[in-house]
């Protein structure tokens, strides 16, 4: 099986103001005469940790990685003003523009997954090919599995979601986004926290294939726990700022580009159904279904996304 490529230092850092609120960090990895791939991380508000570059051959890829609005070290941290999916789909192409960059490719998981086609279809003719993972297509069936009681990730994590749902009193629990926005959203720092806490804390316990049902706490900073949990929460309950089946319905503006989809068979924060249905939708696509959960670092899900980016490389090489 593949596994990441060596560790990899940025070789250039920047930040840009996108508008008179947010300003975003830029990092540049890689060849900087190779193939452009921006990649678009996860939460949404969870930022890019260093193992995100090794996800492509360094002597190949120009590699752009960025912080979110609100998140990383985007300034200001967690913040939801001005933060929506459209803004989001805007700052890659701010990005792309800045650099001077024609046309890229477009690596995203989870939440950056559903950024990536929401750019992509916005913007086809400056995507190169995509490759996608652990496919989140923002509908309400999604948006409920995880984090309300109708949903079915409890049925598989019983102990996590006891906690999880334990953080808020019966008679809020109809509608546990909102009960915990109202906690993100409070003016008391503690009560912030504690509600991140508890938020991250069944997230990060449901992501992979084998995990620890009763695991240590976090050791993540706080402002980034209270980043991720405060801006999911603002993204799901406003059904991440799409139309109702908004990725499906625009499939047919990317289908002639190359694409390759990596989904977790036991994926229980973004069911495979999800990804199953791309496929049917973007037959030209390739759909690699394997053995694994959520994480971009279940060794099953890390080889295939190494082998796709290596494989779109030789597409995207190859004369015309």
């Amino acid at each position: 099986m593949r596994t990441l490529y060596p560790p990899i230092t940025p070789y250039a850092e920047q930040r840009l103001a996108v508008d008179g609120l947010h300003t975003l960090q830029i990092y540049e990895c890689g060849n900087p005469d190779g193939i452009p791939v921006v990649f678009l991380h996860g939460g949404p508000g969870g930022g890019v940790v260093p193992e995100h570059r090794r996800f492509f051959d360094p002597q190949r890829w120009r590699v752009v990685l960025f912080d979110q609005r609100g998140c990383g070290l985007s300034t200001p941290q967690s913040e939801v003003r001005d933060n929506t999916t459209a803004h989001l789909v805007a700052d890659i192409e701010a990005i792309r523009a800045h650099l001077g960059i024609a046309r890229w490719a477009v690596f995203g998981g989870s939440w950056g997954s559903t950024l990536s086609l929401a750019y992509a279809q916005a913007h086809p003719d400056r995507v190169l090919g995509l490759v996608l993972r652990g496919i989140f297509l923002g509908r309400r069936e999604e948006l409920h599995w995880c984090n309300e009681c109708d949903g079915g990730a409890q049925m598989v994590f019983p102990e996590g979601w006891a906690r999880y749902v334990a953080h808020i009193p019966e008679a809020e629990r109809a509608q546990m986004v909102e009960a915990y926005w109202r906690r993100l959203d409070d003016e008391d720092a503690g009560v912030r926290q504690a509600a991140a806490e508890a938020w991250a804390a069944w997230e990060d316990g449901s992501s992979t294939l084998v995990h620890d049902a009763n695991p240590p706490p976090s050791e993540d900073d706080v402002q980034a726990t209270l980043a991720v949990a405060r801006i999911e929460a603002h993204y799901f309950r406003h059904d991440v700022f799409l139309q109702p089946n908004q990725l499906l319905r625009d499939i047919d503006r990317i289908r002639h580009l190359p694409g390759t989809i990596v989904q977790g068979r036991y994926d229980m924060l973004c069911p495979a159904k999800a990804a199953y249905e791309l496929a049917q939708a973007w037959p030209e696509a390739r759909l690699e279904m394997v053995l694994a959960g959520h994480s971009a670092f279940d060794p099953a899900i890390t080889d295939a996304l190494v082998r796709a980016t290596d494989a779109l490389a030789d597409t995207l090489a190859r004369p015309g």
